[in-house]
């Protein structure tokens, strides 16, 4: 699929490097959600708990290609009090209806990536057609890559073609790649 779009939201720049990775690897377009009011210091580490204790939306400016324009988009954001990032969670709530595929990549520290896809499958109201879950360890090491690059290779894959489409391109019915789960 080459008409895909990777937005992140990256607090440490962790989340920044894997968009980064995934999207020169496959030619895919990048595009980037920041805070409109910056986050540093310990106000701005409170401010991220508390946008994810109580779900909240922050203001966010996007910086990139219209989401729209894509047939599917990656969202790579991290986990935060065991939530999605607050400003992942905006950009989602604004652009639901312009996307039309979604597939989603979340970071963290320990585990919870099942509350941020169940976020996610509220906020747009159907399921990612794909997810993966990476460690920031695996990350900085180096280890989660062939991962992260196998996660972008089925999303690009006809597998993940809507049901016509895919039987055009003479993919079995139903047929939807196994990824492994990350490393833990």
């Amino acid at each position: 699929m080459s008409n895909t779009l990777v937005v992140f939201y990256s607090y440490s720049g962790t989340c920044r490097r894997v968009a980064q990775l995934l999207a020169s690897h496959h030619g895919w377009a990048l595009g980037e959600i920041r805070d409109a009011r910056p986050r540093s210091g310990f106000t701005g580490d409170l401010r991220c708990l508390l946008d994810s204790l109580l779900r909240r939306w922050p203001a966010i400016r996007y910086e990139g290609p219209a989401p729209a324009d894509f047939d599917a988009v990656v969202i790579v954001s991290p986990i935060w009090a065991a939530q999605m990032a607050g400003p992942m969670r905006t950009f989602l709530a604004e652009n639901a209806g312009q996307l039309r595929r979604v597939a989603q990549i979340t970071v963290m520290n320990a585990t919870s990536a099942a509350n941020a896809v169940s976020e996610a499958t509220r906020l747009l109201q159907r399921p990612p057609v794909l997810t993966t879950e990476l460690l920031t360890h695996d990350i900085e090491d180096g280890s989660a890559t062939k991962e992260l690059l196998a996660f972008g290779d089925a999303l690009a894959s006809a597998a993940l073609l809507p049901p016509s489409d895919r039987e055009a391109a003479g993919a079995p019915p139903g047929n939807r790649p196994n990824l492994p789960a990350a490393s833990v």
